[in-house]
């Protein structure tokens, strides 16, 4: 369970009174075990921390729930009290809902395609457009393994019928649609919750990167992936807009920079995880490969959900522009 707002607070307090006076240092709150070669958010939070130390700025990382949960993380870097959080990439659509494209799925190839459509196809700095009047910016959208797959409990999943007698765990109510897009049923759950969802028959089974059940320790209970390749697996480093701009300009530079370098660290972390599916099958995990005839059906049923209220037709032709389609 979530800590409470009031909790959150306490923590955060505590947190700033140990750092000492506002803005000497520069915390950065986890969303994952803090483990280089595990997590890909893992990652790219010590490289950019790392970076910051190194180069004359006080960061420190507090785990995981230390500071509060999604929700209290968000409000409090959008009022200044928290410098940087590993987020949910839907945590930003409160206050607008454009970075969703990143979720569409079937939508991006690879990590390449992302980066080109956010840099050089300049849609991060339209997500920010909206969003940094609130007092968040995106600092970075981060990959935590290689594509989302479908996890269960239950049985293989070799094509979209396998799915009619799942109830799989949902993010929110899109992921409720793709489910019912698919021919079967979702209900949301928060992170939190999910082992014991899972044990329980609350939820069959979830959409996540194959390094997840590794790095939360679900394979006890989670027994069947199917590599349906649904979309890259993203996450965000939201940064608090008042503490960003607050900053001189060579600390702006620096954090700039260390943004850069925990990026390339990010990406070269994609790399290294060729071994997730041994690992995955060591653990108990069985591993179903879609036939062409197979993922071509679950890329079309996908498809209808893209005007369902996701985006709108004019923001999905934005990031079809900013990709290069």
């Amino acid at each position: 369970m979530q800590m409470t707002r009031l909790a959150a607070a306490a923590a955060l307090a505590a947190a700033l009174s140990a750092s000492g006076p506002a803005f000497a240092q520069i915390k950065v709150a986890l969303d994952s075990p803090p483990s280089v070669e595990e997590s890909g958010s893992y990652a790219w939070a010590n490289a950019f921390t790392t970076y910051l130390n190194a180069n004359g700025l006080e960061a420190e990382e507090y785990e995981r729930g230390a500071l509060g949960g999604d929700d209290e993380l968000f409000d409090q870097v959008s009022q200044g009290l928290l410098e940087v959080s590993m987020s949910p990439l839907g945590i930003t659509t409160s206050v607008d809902d454009l970075i969703y494209g990143l979720r569409l799925p079937y939508f991006f190839e690879s990590m390449e395609e992302v980066d080109r459509a956010l840099y050089e196809g300049g849609m991060l700095e339209k997500i920010n457009e909206k969003l940094t009047p609130s007092g968040v910016r995106v600092l970075a959208v981060d990959t935590v393994g290689q594509p989302v797959g479908i996890f269960n409990t239950k049985h293989p999943v070799n094509q979209m019928s396998d799915m009619s007698d799942l109830r799989m765990r949902a993010l929110d109510e899109s992921q409720i649609e793709l489910y019912k897009a698919w021919g079967t049923t979702g209900t949301i759950v928060s992170w939190a919750e999910v082992p014991n969802a899972l044990q329980t028959g609350v939820a069959d089974g979830y959409l996540n990167p194959p390094i997840v059940p590794l790095l939360f320790g679900h394979t006890d209970f989670i027994k069947y992936f199917t590599d349906a390749k649904i979309s890259p697996s993203l996450r965000v480093a939201i940064a608090s807009e008042d503490w960003y701009q607050g900053l001189s300009d060579a600390d702006r530079k620096t954090v700039d920079a260390a943004v850069e370098a925990a990026n390339k660290a990010n990406r070269d972390w994609l790399k290294q995880q060729g071994g997730t599916f041994d690992r995955l099958k060591e653990a108990g995990v069985e591993i179903t490969e879609l036939s062409p005839e197979a993922r071509e059906a679950f890329e079309k049923a996908s498809a209808t959900t893209y005007d369902s209220g996701l985006l709108t037709a004019e923001q999905v032709e934005m990031w079809k522009a900013a990709k290069g389609e």
